[in-house]
């Protein structure tokens, strides 16, 4: 799949995520104004947060399908992570300020006095819309091969999770009291645990991370299929810029092979690992023991 077709796709998903997260959104607010219920509005800002996410998608694939340049020589793809970091830091303060009202509440024994039948409808059929968004964006993600697209689908799959815990807290909202700022601190704290992980994934890839261990072995596989004399793959790193990857690999051969051979060598490594990989590939030759 090259380059378009996954930005078509990595679209795809962006778009469809943000229309119905921000219809849910305004719906799940007015039944948590309605009903005067902190959970409800707390799981209306975590679904709001979905379609920032798809945003950070759908601005990663732009950026990542512009060219390198002479500033940018690598291209411009870890723009989607920086960004991510600023859209996970909101989204913990917005958790944060939600459990503190929640822990208010529950202090201050106040009782949800009524919850509506049409809020228990609403947010019924949102855990069914969020986890169908969850499965759509998990099949994209693994079409296309992207991080950012089955985070994504993480995202809508919390929010889900947070949907069932507001019905059963409607639920049971007459007979304990104290059920829906409990649930508030709940998701409160999953809105929460969410921005750390979008933002200590997005930090990981800036910093660099060591290579799947699983990933390393299909290159290392792909990499002896070229010649019978190579051995020793070792040194392996691999550095992430969006769509664009560079790896750097060592390689042992005979030592009386011909700087020719060697080279050659190099190339079919180099652009094997391109079209199977999509890897811009740096080979280094040692001579073996």
């Amino acid at each position: 799949m090259n380059l378009s077709q996954k930005t078509y796709y990595g679209y795809l998903e962006g778009w469809i995520s943000i229309i119905l997260n921000t219809l849910l959104f305004f719906i799940k607010i007015w039944a948590g104004s309605v009903n005067n219920s902190i959970a409800m509005t707390a799981d209306a800002w975590h679904t709001l947060s979905d379609s920032l996410t798809s945003v950070v998608v759908i601005i990663g694939f732009f950026i990542s399908s512009r060219p390198a340049d002479q500033e940018h020589p690598f291209g411009h793809g870890r723009t989607e992570f920086i960004a991510s970091i600023v859209i996970g830091v909101l989204l913990g303060v917005v958790g944060f300020d939600f459990l503190i009202e929640s822990v208010k509440k529950l202090l201050n024994h106040e009782i949800v006095f009524k919850f509506s039948l049409a809020a228990v409808i609403i947010f019924s059929i949102s855990i069914i819309i969020k986890e169908l968004l969850a499965q759509i964006a998990f099949h994209i993600g693994k079409k296309i091969d992207s991080s950012s697209v089955k985070a994504d689908g993480w995202h809508h799959r919390s929010d889900a999770i947070a949907s069932a815990l507001i019905v059963i807290g409607a639920l049971l909202g007459k007979r304990l009291w104290w059920i829906d700022s409990a649930l508030g601190i709940a998701v409160s704290i999953l809105i929460i645990k969410t921005a750390i992980d979008i933002i200590r994934g997005s930090s990981n890839t800036l910093l660099g991370e060591n290579i799947d261990k699983k990933f390393e072995d299909n290159i290392k596989n792909e990499i002896k299929k070229i010649e019978k004399k190579i051995f020793n793959i070792h040194h392996m790193h691999l550095h992430k810029y969006g769509s664009h990857s560079e790896l750097t690999v060592h390689i042992c051969l005979p030592p009386d092979m011909n700087n020719y051979d060697s080279h050659e060598i190099t190339k079919k490594i180099e652009k094997r690992l391109k079209r199977k990989f999509q890897l811009e590939t740096t080979v280094h030759v040692e001579p073996s023991d």
